[in-house]
């Protein structure tokens, strides 16, 4: 089963609602693998929260390693239309059939971020799931966080920075030039 099947789809719909009629193909499809430089596409939504969601459309269907979200597409929130959260949920995409990625866990994302961006790591949250007989589905949740953050996961745990950022209204939001949980 993969992300064009209609059960995917349908569940899909079912959590983010009805999809753009855009597709952010990559330039290099998925298929051609990490080596040529292939790139998941990313798929928008405008229908689920007051911004944009972009997931990938590529990875359910491929051997990826195990993750509490089942086989996921990865998913990236914006207020508005962005091409940095695409690009990177896309250039991610193989990175999920090498290693295992779980909610709370966190990743340095290093030139993804400018010298200017507050945002310099990331946090993956489980955001949804769905099951199709006995098979576990989902979305996982790509988070900006800041340098602060990321230290203060590494001192609390994932699943309290996440509390924290749903308390202070930024998840599910990444915002590349916002202020820590800690400075409000």
């Amino acid at each position: 089963m993969d992300f064009n099947s209609p059960q995917i789809q349908e569940n899909i719909e079912r959590i983010l609602g009805k999809a753009d009629n855009i597709v952010l193909h990559s330039a290099v499809p998925f298929k051609y693998g990490y080596e040529m430089d292939g790139r998941a596409d990313v798929y928008q939504y405008r229908n689920h929260i007051n911004g944009v969601v972009y997931i990938t459309g590529d990875l359910i269907g491929q051997k990826q390693k195990a993750s509490d979200a089942g086989k996921y597409e990865l998913m990236i929130c914006h207020r508005t239309d962005q091409k940095w959260g695409p690009n990177l949920i896309s250039a991610l995409s193989y990175y999920t059939l090498d290693s295992s990625i779980n909610s709370g866990e966190t990743m340095d994302i290093g030139g993804f971020a400018s010298s200017e961006n507050t945002v310099k790591a990331i946090i993956f949250d489980k955001y949804a799931g769905f099951n199709i007989g006995l098979k576990k589905f989902g979305l996982m949740l790509v988070l900006g966080i800041t340098e602060d953050e990321l230290e203060w996961k590494r001192r609390y745990g994932g699943s309290k920075l996440i509390e924290e950022l749903k308390a202070k209204n930024i998840y599910p939001f990444t915002d590349l030039m916002r202020k820590s949980i800690l400075e409000q």
